[in-house]
């Protein structure tokens, strides 16, 4: 049927750590009103059928909140939730609904803190929100960083703001002051801050005169990963020093970590105002607290002030090594990083750049001073004047970590002279010396052979034996070249001369095979002279 009853109005759910309070507005004039809530819970997000529950510690109550922190359980799953007024019984609608997420809308509760004053500092131990609690909203109480709000009780006080860890001491304080502080816990990854605590007020005391001792002005100083911590004594008798250090994540522990402190090897008992502490840096993904124990020849002791270090951010970056050499149109810049060769960590961590400044070393030159940024280690420069000396340094730097070392120093060369026409003449007369060589050569050959050639045809060197040479008035020559025979006479020869005749007659003959056997056939003396041949036919019948 019909109501007169309205649906409360602007539902809210407020979170602080696990502790959930429902609140709404109730604009009706009615009495004796009671409202009741229920809840949806979503444990499987692939479904939206749920029904319905009673949201405990919200039934018939009478105020305009209830706390239903017993009925959540899971903070990441998510709820609905609406409520409804109720008289008798006559009910309302239902309000709108409410969806959340626990754990994104969840507020960080105040931590709890516990105060100390002694020998003029303020000790102070955090304890972290749902520190006695059963059921957590945050998992990892190591998450959290805490924020310190601290001022002078006095009315125009200063406020102060620090982070400090959950074991710290407050320290730079006046003597028999009143001061009053806060704690807040945040979660910087969640961007969630919290509650601050209640304020809490504590006076100061004034120092020890032992501390006239103690080392002062305590400061690191670091160059390539090489740490160095130095202090001054101010005390004019004996004193000797340990230096002491802390890993720095036991500070986020919410123990006692004042028995935690070890000595620095090589920093034992020592009258020296510094030490080189570099054999404790094992990482640099952490960070390190030192303090200097002074004794005196009483036996008594002090404790500096701790000094933090983060090795990354705490070193400084030294200038890098040079080597410059040259070419006929380069100038070659060799960097070695900072540190060395040995130094891994500023080449593997500081992703280092280098800022290569070169300029002409020259009294009439007024150029400016040129600049390039590389990211290797080897860098050239080009558009070189020659014989003109160059200068160059260089400076290492980390755009990430926003440091930058000091210049190496300056590096000098000169550029070699002016070479290149006596090259190009060099080079031209090469050239054509080997074009000479290469045409002159066959050419000279062929001449050779047509000289050989021509010597043997007119000149030959072949020549009958002695014995022949001469014999009966002829002499011989080319066998290439015909010869004019000169008219033999007829003649009557002497019956007592014809055995000598025959013998010539013989000769001849053989005489005339001798020459057809040379010619091979491009000679024959078939054309000798009627006359002769009639001789010879005289002869033989003679002979007959």
């Amino acid at each position: 049927g019909q109501t007169n009853l309205k649906s409360p109005q602007d539902i809210q759910v407020y979170v602080v750590n696990t502790n959930f309070t429902l609140r709404w507005n109730y604009t009706g004039n009615d009495t004796n009103v009671t409202f009741s809530a229920e809840y949806q819970w979503f444990e499987n997000t692939e479904t939206n059928e749920t029904e319905w529950k009673e949201l405990p510690g919200c039934q018939n109550v009478t105020r305009t909140e209830c706390d239903f922190s017993s009925a959540i359980t899971e903070y990441y799953d998510t709820y609905h939730v609406r409520i409804r007024a109720e008289r008798m019984e006559e009910v309302s609608p239902w309000s709108s609904i409410f969806e959340m997420i626990p754990y994104f809308i969840a507020q960080i509760g105040p931590p709890g803190i516990k105060l100390q004053s002694t020998n003029g500092v303020i000790k102070i131990k955090v304890s972290p929100p749902e520190a006695n609690q059963v059921r957590k909203m945050w998992i990892s109480h190591l998450d959290f960083k805490y924020n310190l709000v601290i001022w002078e009780n006095s009315s125009n006080a200063e406020f102060r703001s620090q982070s400090i860890f959950p074991t710290d001491k407050i320290d730079d304080l006046a003597p028999d002051t009143t001061y009053c502080l806060k704690v807040q816990a945040t979660l910087p990854l969640d961007l969630k801050e919290g509650s601050f605590s209640p304020i809490h007020c504590v006076k100061t005391t004034r120092k020890a005169v032992n501390d006239l001792f103690c080392a002062t002005n305590v400061s690191v100083l670091a160059l390539n990963m090489k740490f160095h911590l130095h202090w001054n004594n101010q005390y004019k008798q004996h004193v000797s020093y340990n230096v002491q250090y802390l890993i720095g994540y036991l500070k986020k522990l919410h123990d006692d970590y004042s028995v935690k402190w070890l000595n620095v090897p090589g920093c034992e008992n020592i009258t020296d105002t510094q030490c080189n502490f570099s054999s404790i840096i094992t990482t640099v993904s952490g960070f390190y607290y030192l303090r200097v124990q002074a004794m005196s020849e009483y036996n008594k002791s002090c404790l500096s002030n701790e000094v933090k270090v983060d090795p990354l951010r705490t070193n400084e970056i030294g200038p890098p090594g040079v080597k410059v050499d040259i070419s006929d149109v380069l100038l070659h810049i060799q960097i070695s990083p900072p540190g060395g060769s040995e130094s891994e960590v500023m080449r593997d961590h500081y992703d280092l750049s280098y800022r290569v400044l070169y300029w002409k070393n020259s009294s009439d030159n007024e150029e400016e001073i040129k600049m390039k940024e590389i990211k290797q280690t080897i860098g050239t420069v080009s558009d070189l004047t020659p014989s003109t000396l160059y200068c160059v340094k260089v400076q290492a730097f980390s755009e990430f970590y926003n440091k930058s070392s000091r210049y190496s120093e300056e590096k000098c060369i000169r550029t070699p002279g002016d070479e290149i026409f006596p090259l190009v003449i060099l080079a031209t007369f090469v050239i054509a010396l080997i074009a000479v060589l290469l045409v002159a050569t066959p050419l000279v050959f062929a001449l050779y052979q047509a000289y050989a050639k021509m010597k043997y045809v007119f000149f030959p060197s072949c020549h009958p034996p002695l014995n022949i040479e001469g014999f009966g008035g002829q002499l011989f020559s080319s066998p290439y070249m015909s010869t004019t025979e000169e008219p033999i006479a007829n003649c009557c020869i002497i019956e007592t001369i014809i055995t000598e005749e025959v013998n010539q007659i013989d000769f001849k003959d053989y005489k005339h095979s001798k020459q057809s056997s040379r010619d091979s056939g491009n000679y024959s003396n078939d054309d000798d002279t009627s006359g002769s041949k009639v001789s010879e036919e005289m002869l033989e019948k003679e002979i007959v």
